[in-house]
């Protein structure tokens, strides 16, 4: 029998841009984003942090966005409105660890990410606990617990009150201290989103996250999830063929 043909590998965005605290780890992320596409053959990556690029003719070439570390208000009005019709086509959005504290300007940006970041205590070991390790993006991770070193985000706004956010990792509150958002402490999650998809990780401080097995696995899988590659529902950037 004839082999079924490869798809393509399908374009993805690596943004970092900062206006803000910069972190340490954004060029070894950079850089292992894109080990994880040459090695898997899934997509090619595209690295930037100059936000003109941030217009509907570019961004309609990438499946998704990822935000690495992007702090401050490092987007314009002009450069949000482009991110969200990308968004409402179809558009993939995967936003890391500081994503969350940039552009706070922008409910609609916080919507997005599923919450804006507010502040952290001082980095710790403590306990994951995954809440739903039959998601795709938990795909082959059957630990329910974890132990890991991070900062441990607060946010402006509990992310269990957006009825639209399926969470899938939360710390356990009673292995760190310094959380402010009562026993249930969310950390990881997704959604779909005015017609695309998006995930949202507060892990991801330390260069160790980026040789870390487990965490890249749910980076890779987030990357494709967001593209709609294999996945059910609507039509991404990915599923349209765009490249």
């Amino acid at each position: 029998m004839p082999e079924t043909p490869r798809q393509p590998p399908f374009r993805v965005l690596a943004f970092s841009k900062t206006s803000g605290y910069r972190h340490e780890c954004i060029p070894i992320s950079i850089a292992a984003l894109r080990t994880l596409g040459d090695r898997t053959g899934l997509f090619t990556l595209d690295a930037t942090e100059d936000a003109e690029i941030f217009t509907p003719d570019t961004l309609d070439s990438y499946a998704t966005v990822v935000f690495l570390h992007t702090t401050g208000p490092f987007l314009n009005n002009a450069q949000i409105a482009a991110l969200q019709s990308y968004v409402r086509a179809g558009g993939g959005f995967v936003g890391v660890h500081a994503a969350a504290s940039g552009n706070k300007h922008s409910e609609w940006y916080g919507r997005l990410v599923g919450a804006h970041f507010d502040y952290h205590p001082e980095p710790e070991e403590g306990i994951l606990l995954i809440e739903d390790t039959g998601h795709e993006i938990m795909s082959g991770n059957s630990d329910k617990e974890r132990r890991w070193t991070d900062e441990w985000y607060n946010f402006k706004t509990h992310p269990r009150e957006k009825t639209n956010l399926h969470v899938l990792v939360r710390g356990d509150t009673s292995s760190f201290q310094g959380g402010n958002m009562g026993h249930d402490h969310p950390l990881v999650w997704c959604q779909e989103f005015e017609g695309g998809r998006s995930f949202y990780t507060a892990l991801g401080h330390f260069d160790e996250a980026y040789e870390d097995e487990w965490f890249m696995s749910q980076l890779e899988h987030a990357i494709v999830w967001t593209s709609r590659i294999g996945s059910e529902g609507g039509q991404g950037k990915a599923a349209l063929n765009i490249s």
